[in-house]
Parts: C-alpha cells; structure tokens; sequence
C-alpha cells in the first residue's frame, strides 16, 4: 500500500511540474492582457498592473518562456511600464519612491535577452532596440540615487547597465543618450569610480584601462590604486610611471608617487617628490611634516653611517619643514611633537655615546664628559617647550607623555612623578580631563 501511494505521489508531482511548464507561454500571454488592460485605463485598473508583474515573473521559470523573445519583450515592456509610472508620480510629488528596487536594470535585462535571442524575429529586435533606449537615461538616474544612497554595488551594477545598452544601441543605428564621445568616456569613468567603491576593482581596471588609452589623466590614479588592490604590483608601477610622465604635474599622481616611494623607503628620491608637491600645494601642512620626517630619517640614517656633514645637513631641513608647518598652523600638534622629537632624538644619540665611552678619569676624560652631559641636557631643553605645547593640544598622547616624564626625570624634577601618573592613566586606558599645561 505504501508503494502505491509513493508511486502516486511520484506521479502527482512530476504531474504539477510539467502542468508548471505547459502554463508557462499562457501566464506570460496572461501577463502581457493585463498589461493592455492597465494601459487602457491606469487609474482604473492599477491593480492589473501588478497582476503582470506577477504572472510574468512567474512565467519566465518556465525554460520554454526563457527561450522566447516575445516573452522577454512582454517582460521588459511591463517593468518599463511601471517605472513610467513611478515617473509621472514623482512629477506631481518630487518624494515619491519607486516601487522596484530598479525596475530600469529588470526592464533593460529583458530587453537585451529579446534582443539576443537567436530566434528573434526582426521586429522583436526592432522593439527591444526601442525598449533599451527608452530605459538607458533611467538606468543613469537611478544609477545616481544608489550612489547618492551609498549603494554601490547597485549604483554600479545600474551604470555599467547604460553604457551596455549604449553598446546595443550602437550596433542597432539607434540613438544613444551616452552618443557624444566626452559623455560616453565620462560615464566610463563615473561607473569604474563606482565600481572601486563597491569594491569591484576587476571590474573597473577595463573601463579605467580603455581610458587610460587615451591619456584621461584623471584615469591613471584610480587605475593605478586598483591594480594594488588586486595585487598586480608591477602592472601598477608601470601605470604610474607613465601617469607622471605625460602629466607630471597632476597632484594624484604625484601623491601616489609619494606613498609608493614612502612603502619602499626610497627616502632620498622622496624629497624632490615631496617639495614638487609642496610647490603645488603649498598650504598643505601634512606635505611640509612628512618633508620632515624624511630629512629626520635620513639624519638618523647619516648618524649611523658616521656622516657628521650629512647628519647635520639633514637636521638642520628637518627643523626647517617642521618649523614652516608650525609656523603656518600654530595648533598642528605633529610638527609641534616632531620638533621636540628632533632635539630628543638628538640628545638620546649623544647619551650613546657617553654610555659607549671608555672609562678616563683623566682630568681630560672627565671634561669631555662634562662636555657631552652638558650638550644632551641642553638639548633636552631645547625639546622641552615643544612637549610641553604639544601637551596643550593633546594632554593623552602616550609618546608626549614618555617625553615628557624622561625629560623631567633626568632634570630631577617633581613633574616627573604627575607625568607618570598622567602616562599611566593613558595606559590603562583612561583620559587626562585637561593638560598639565595651559595654552
């Protein structure tokens, strides 16, 4: 008994699922009714509109309706539809949602299937072509509202949609609203943009790479950050060389450039680099600091290599940059720090050289020693008011604090002890309420 009612079930649903497709083709021309229904009266029959969008979405699970271009036509015209409605409403009432997620890209995805359908007779094709052209300015606006809404992934999938149907419409002699060439390379643009925002650099290298071509130069630095990202390093590098060949004076490029030099250490490349830059942007504060850090790396790296002549050179542009940034922003608390850093530093590299030194007791030895103690504790007061004013900006940062705490604990000052106090509130990861010192 319980083979029998198997073997019926078995047949029941192999029953409904073939029942599934042969009512596939009807729904569809069921769809396609309700569509002329809506039209003939939308404000009458609004309900008949919906019952398209149903049945023929149901249909197209039909693999009989998906290989036929009058289906995806029918389809595309009843998504277009409603999207002409939501239109005219958003004429009366500017606030009006749209009642797809992006009835353009399901109208437009129809249409193309009609459109490269085999089996599509000429005039299916004819109506397709007319269909892709009736959607492509809507896939741009609604391309534009996801973007505006931070959906990129959407924005992208909307605006990679206009420029394919601007393809389609190319080939079908139609008219395409991307048909002039500075708007359609714009639109290239703003959909590779989008598409790195949406994190879909494989998809943005091609447009950003067609553009690139034609020496956009506003292409070369997107093109080259997503080449990065997808790992493919030398391919970047080769594209910022030739960026900051033809337009070496495009800022982009030259901060890439920057960056990429920073990465590698290329420290000494680096500061022709970053004085272009200062040249080009001169207000910007953040380009003077990072001109010196570099001259304070590379004072550190002449420190090293026993170069007297260069170290001071190169400490003496450090100060220099620094100085310049703190100068044009009284408030910039890393120029303010990196100067106090810099005469810390310096004083820490001369406290190596005391501990290195030999004990002599000679009457000699003793006055060198004073010599060198006496150097390192007037540069630790040299440091002093650029820690104590970086304090006032940002009574919590832990490398001002240490600072400040060694400096006072080699002066052997009380203050040494409220540093602590302040650096170990910090560490526990708690806040100072204000600075020791007043502005």
């Amino acid at each position: 008994m319980k083979k029998v009612l198997f073997a019926l079930l078995g047949f029941l649903l192999i029953t409904v699922a073939a029942q599934a497709q042969e009512d596939g083709p009807k729904l569809a021309k069921q769809a396609g009714k309700a569509l002329i229904t809506y039209n003939q009266d939308p404000t009458g029959n609004k309900a008949k509109l919906a019952e398209a969008i149903q049945k023929i979405d149901q249909a197209m699970q039909s693999p009989e309706v998906q290989s036929d271009a009058g289906a995806w036509l029918t389809r595309g015209d009843i998504y277009n539809r409603r999207l002409d409605s939501d239109i005219a409403a958003q004429v009366l009432n500017p606030q009006a949602p749209y009642t797809g997620d992006n009835d353009a890209l399901q109208a437009f995805e129809a249409y193309k299937k009609a459109y490269e359908m085999p089996t599509a007779k000429k005039y299916e094709k004819a109506d397709a072509l007319k269909g892709i052209q009736n959607v492509q300015g809507s896939l741009i606006n609604i391309g534009g509202a996801k973007y505006a809404d931070k959906q990129y992934d959407k924005a992208y999938l909307s605006y990679e949609a206009s420029l394919k149907a601007h393809f389609i419409i190319a080939e079908g002699k139609g008219k395409s609203v991307l048909e002039e060439p500075a708007i359609l390379n714009d639109q290239k643009y703003f959909t590779a943009m989008i598409a790195s925002m949406a994190k879909r650099c494989a998809d943005a290298v091609p447009y950003l790479e067609e553009l690139v071509k034609l020496d956009s130069a506003k292409a070369f630095e997107p093109l080259y950050n997503c080449k990065m990202e997808l790992g493919d390093e030398a391919g970047a590098e080769k594209v910022l060389a030739e960026g900051r060949q033809k337009f070496p004076e495009d800022s982009g490029l030259l901060f890439a450039e920057i960056n990429s030099y920073l990465k590698k250490g290329k420290l000494d490349v680096l500061t022709d680099r970053l004085k272009q830059a200062i040249k080009q942007e001169p207000n910007n504060i953040a380009l003077y600091v990072t001109l010196g850090n570099v001259y304070d790396n590379l004072y550190q790296a002449m420190i090293k290599d026993k170069n007297d002549a260069k170290a001071t050179e190169y400490f003496n542009e450090a100060k220099s940059y620094y100085e310049q940034a703190s100068s044009k922003d009284p408030q910039n608390v890393d120029a303010i720090y990196s100067l106090g850093a810099l005469y810390y530093n310096k004083a820490a590299v001369r406290t190596q050289e005391i501990n290195s030194m030999p004990d002599d007791f000679s009457s000699a030895g003793l006055k060198k020693m004073k010599a060198l103690r006496d150097e390192v504790m007037g540069l630790f007061d040299q440091a002093l008011p650029f820690f104590q004013k970086a304090e006032t900006i940002n009574p919590n940062d832990v490398n001002t604090l240490i600072a400040l705490n060694e400096i006072y604990a080699r002066k052997e000052d009380e203050l040494s002890l409220e540093f602590k106090k302040r650096l170990e509130v910090v560490k526990g990861g708690g806040k100072n309420a204000s600075s020791y010192f007043k502005k």
